[in-house]
């Protein structure tokens, strides 16, 4: 099971679709599962989520609207958190309507630990209320122990390729303008900020267009 995994997430050319099909694989694996949900919470940058399952997904709406909930709880504090019946559980009652309408009564939240990228939680909602039990527990914990060490090679990756894509625009800024290493880089930072994209889409962009230029 954990080798399915592996060669899923490891595939996925993206993060967002790393974390659907995270979520895809652990629905289907759990038994009992309805929906399955990931939150990751990276330093300085916005809630990145994703589910999969055949329940609404109006309970954890409502959980990342009020920055509360057991996903939420799991990846800021790194313990597994569990309910066994949602629409009365008194850690959250502003979100027992939701349960009750999302058709959710127990949950499972596994903590996630992306090295140096994000703490989150990986979110296993029951349909029927009760304690999840030990065997869905050790399965749902040990496919978010896979996904941690999956997700952080996936960000490595990703910091390799960025780090490469920049390297070639600042060679071009330095061709095009005649400025030293470091203002470089300062000036593809400011673009970056200035037009609100990724430093890498910028990057991408610039060499691109200096490819076009060259090219015509």
């Amino acid at each position: 099971m954990l080798h399915e995994l592996t060669v899923r997430l490891l595939s996925a050319d993206t993060l967002p679709r790393a974390l659907d099909r995270l979520t895809a694989f652990a629905v289907s694996s759990l038994p009992g599962a309805v929906r399955c949900s990931v939150a990751l919470i990276g330093e300085g940058g916005p809630l990145t989520e994703a589910a999969s399952g055949s329940a609404s997904e109006i309970f954890d709406r409502r959980q990342y609207e009020m920055s509360t909930g057991p996903g939420l709880e799991a990846a800021r504090t790194r313990t597994l958190v569990t309910s066994g019946d949602l629409t009365v559980d008194e850690r959250w009652p502003q979100l027992r309507e939701a349960a009750t309408a999302s058709g959710l009564r127990a949950v499972a939240a596994i903590p996630l630990d992306v090295r140096r990228t994000a703490v989150g939680g990986l979110s296993v909602y029951l349909e029927d209320a009760g304690d999840p039990g030990p065997e869905l527990l050790v399965t749902a914990m040990a496919i978010g122990g896979q996904a941690e060490v999956l997700l952080g090679e996936l960000g490595r990756r990703a910091a390799l390729t960025e780090g490469a894509e920049v390297d070639r625009a600042v060679g071009v800024i330095i061709a095009q303008r005649g400025c030293g290493v470091q203002e470089a880089y300062s000036i593809l930072q400011e673009s970056a900020q200035r037009l609100g994209l990724d430093r890498r889409v910028v990057a991408e962009r610039l060499v691109a267009a200096a490819a076009r230029k060259s090219g015509g």
